[in-house]
């Protein structure tokens, strides 16, 4: 028997063992797929989908934990604990210095996506106008 690292059947077994062992041991450009989170109801609507992966300027509202309610700009996205820092949103260490505050993509909100990216939106299938131009289609 082979002891693999990283299986893709671990996804389907209904084992929470198999489960926890996919989410960690996965490779980074599985876990890229981990950070999504929801879309604010009229960006559901535009883009007629419930959820979108996080990328650096997104805006954002917390929906759980110390710091619900608050929103701010996706600053940082670590894949390999699967946790989003978020601008304006810290906790302060005993020796006076700010450090950011690790927040789970699941408990997130998305406001406002960054559209600089072009091939972000040839997933979700929109034409992204820019502001004074023509759109020919």
């Amino acid at each position: 028997m082979v002891n693999t690292k990283f299986s893709r059947t671990w996804k389907s077994s209904k084992l929470p063992r198999k489960q926890r062992k996919y989410l960690k041991n996965a490779p980074l450009h599985i876990r890229r797929k981990f950070v999504k989170s929801h879309l604010s109801k009229d960006l559901m609507k535009k883009y007629s989908t419930r959820s979108i992966q996080l990328k650096k300027g997104d805006k954002v509202k917390i929906l759980r934990g110390q710091f619900s309610g608050k929103t701010g700009k996706v600053n940082k996205i670590n894949l390999k604990l699967s946790k989003i820092y978020i601008e304006g949103v810290e906790s302060f260490k005993k020796d006076g210095n700010k450090s950011f505050y690790p927040i789970h993509a699941s408990n997130l909100l998305i406001l406002e996506l960054m559209t600089e990216d072009k091939k972000r939106f040839k997933t979700l299938n929109v034409k992204v106008v820019k502001s004074g131009g023509k759109n020919h289609g």
